[in-house]
Parts: structure tokens; sequence; C-alpha cells
């Protein structure tokens, strides 16, 4: 994703209002005018000489489409695409922040290893494809702001504080970790549910389930209606064994060399209730973006207002995010791996190819 959200900013002021139309017209005009040849060849392709090798060719297309050159472009760009240009920016309150992103797709037959299950490196394309549907659908308010931050000075330039912070934003990912529980059959089904996970100064921490598909059912949905739920008697199951892996990644958010705390992003997606005594900023030495200004005379009424009105409040966001930052601080101590690098001062075994 990253600078995604920078490089679809000037994009995005013309999509709906003149790049979808236009697309759907020319469609339209090229389904029109062009059906006729087109159900001639679909005949000829289905009954023509050779077609029990076209009709196969064609199943293993769709079988593997996911894994097929260029499909991953597409499948993280069609997220993007889905959610800052087609649907409409959501409104969610800040007691959806933990909730789950669902996403489904099952393995394909070039998905699959010698042990004849989905093979443990394909799962990071799929992390991918889940985590981008996450930050661009549930932070994409503050992504767009930060997107235009000379306009909407949300974050200030800690050298210049009397200035907007300058330079393509972009959301970069800084590592991705993943643990395996139970192996995925070739052909199955499955569902990646991600959420945020914790957040720091720099960091902002997600986890990612996978899970058999149709298994799960969520208590509720945030906005439309995306199916099933379940019922209070299924309240009790034991989720874990319906997992097959879960994954942790962190994400940091930039504009131009500076790093955006992700509190300002979370924030600006309207996904921070009111703290009582307001927020202080991280001081400007620290070269750390932060608001443009400190988030002061939040009143215990007006916090006391939003958890009546969602049942939420800070201290239950400091909660959950201190939950979650008991996996990710040591997710984050990954980092120092790469002082563990000697550079063979001890000398080395072999040079092989990978082949």
């Amino acid at each position: 994703m990253a600078s995604s959200f920078g490089f679809m900013k000037p994009l995005s002021k013309i999509a709906k209002p003149v790049l979808l139309p236009a697309a759907t017209a020319s469609l339209a005009y090229a389904g029109y005018y062009g059906r006729g040849a087109f159900v001639d060849y679909l005949v000829r392709f289905v009954t023509g000489p050779g077609r029990n090798s076209r009709l196969v060719a064609l199943a293993l297309v769709l079988i593997n489409w996911k894994s097929l050159p260029l499909a991953w472009t597409v499948r993280v760009w069609n997220t993007m695409i889905q959610h800052i240009f087609v649907r409409e920016l959501h409104t969610h309150t800040p007691d959806k922040l933990f909730h789950p992103v669902i996403s489904s797709t099952h393995v394909s037959l070039l998905e699959v290893d010698y042990n004849l299950h989905k093979s443990n490196s394909t799962y990071f394309a799929d992390l991918d494809v889940s985590r981008s549907h996450l930050a661009s659908h549930l932070l994409a308010r503050g992504c767009r702001m930060l997107a235009d931050n000379e306009h909407t000075r949300l974050v200030m330039d800690p050298s210049r504080p009397d200035r907007p912070a300058r330079g393509r934003f972009g959301v970069m990912l800084g590592a991705v970790a993943c643990s395996f529980k139970r192996e995925i059959k070739p052909f199955a089904g499955y569902e990646m549910w991600t959420r945020v996970l914790s957040w720091d100064r720099k960091w902002l921490y997600m986890v990612t389930h996978f899970v058999e598909k149709g298994a799960v059912r969520p208590r509720s949905w945030a906005a439309e209606d995306f199916g099933l739920t379940h019922s209070p008697g299924e309240e009790d199951q034991e989720w874990e064994k319906k997992v097959y892996a879960s994954a942790v990644s962190k994400y940091v958010f930039k504009i131009g060399r500076l790093t955006v705390h992700p509190a300002v992003v979370i924030g600006a997606s309207g996904l921070l209730p009111e703290r009582p005594d307001g927020w202080v900023n991280t001081p400007a030495g620290s070269g750390m973006a932060t608001p443009a200004e400190p988030v002061v005379g939040n009143t215990d009424a007006e916090a006391k207002d939003e958890e009546r009105e969602t049942g939420w409040d800070w201290t239950k966001t400091e909660a959950e995010r201190v939950k979650g930052h008991n996996f990710a601080e040591h997710f984050a101590q990954l980092e120092d791996l790469h002082g563990v690098f000697c550079g063979g001062g001890q000398g080395a075994l072999g040079h092989f190819s990978l082949g």
C-alpha cells in the first residue's frame, strides 16, 4: 500500500463523477454493439474443434486465477478501488475500532505444496489483500485527510510548527509474522478476519486469523447487511478450534520522511472516543508528526455523552489497546534481530542456488 493513498488523492476527485460513469458507459456500449460477435465466439469456443482442451484450460485458469501473474496486483488494488472510489466512506463510531474485516478466498491448485496443503509461503499474499481491506475501509477518512495535509493541516512539521508537514503520504508495511496451527486442504475455502490489534508511537499493529469458511459468524454487522450473524447459543463455542493460522503485521504512516503517530490517523477517521482530560501532543523535538493542535478541554460530560451514545469510552479503547500490545511488543522485539547478523565473521557452510 506504500504511497497508494497519496497517488490516488488526485484521481479520487474525478473517479466517481467522471471515470466510473465513463467506464460504465463504455462497457455498456461495447456490450451492446459487440454482443453478436461475442455470442458467436462463445459458441465456437464451447462447441468447436479442440473444445475439450480449451475448457480444461479455462477451468484451470478459473481455479487458479489468484495465483496467476499480476493477480496479486489486481487483488490488492481492487480493495483500494472498492473502499476509496466505489463505497461511501464509513461513519463508524469508536466502539467499532477493533471490529474485524472479513474476506473470503480458497486454496488454488498452484498454492498447494508437496504435502498436499496450502503452502506456508502463500499465506502472505492473502495477508496483503486482507490488510488492504481493513486499512482502506477503516482508516480511509484519516488517510484522505493526511494525503491532503497541506490543506487539512492535520499534522504540523516538527521543525516548522507554523506550517503543515509536506510530502507524499504513504502507508508502509514494516513486518509480518505468521503462526501456523492447522493445514488448509487443496481447494478448501477459508476466511481471513483482520482487525486492529494495538498501536504505539510509531506502529499500527493488525492481527489476522485464517478461519474455516462459514464456521464462525459475527454477532452483528457494523453497517450494511453482509450475511448471517451468530445466534446466542453459539456464544460459548471454542473458536480457537476453527483457526488455521494467525498473523501479526505492523504498518507505519508517513508524510514524506516524517512518521505520523497512528493515533492521528485513527482519530481523524472518527474512531477515537473523547478523553476526559484531553490528550497531549508528542514533543516537537521527537521527530514524530502529531495533531495540529492538542485536544484539550474535553469535559467529563462530553466523554460521558459519547459513552451513553455508543456504550464505549476512552478507557475501553485504551484497555483493548494495552491488551493487544501485550502481544505486539513481543513481535516488535524481532526488529532487534537485524543486529544479530554477523556477516560471516566465523565462516560459512557454502553458497548454493535458490533454484
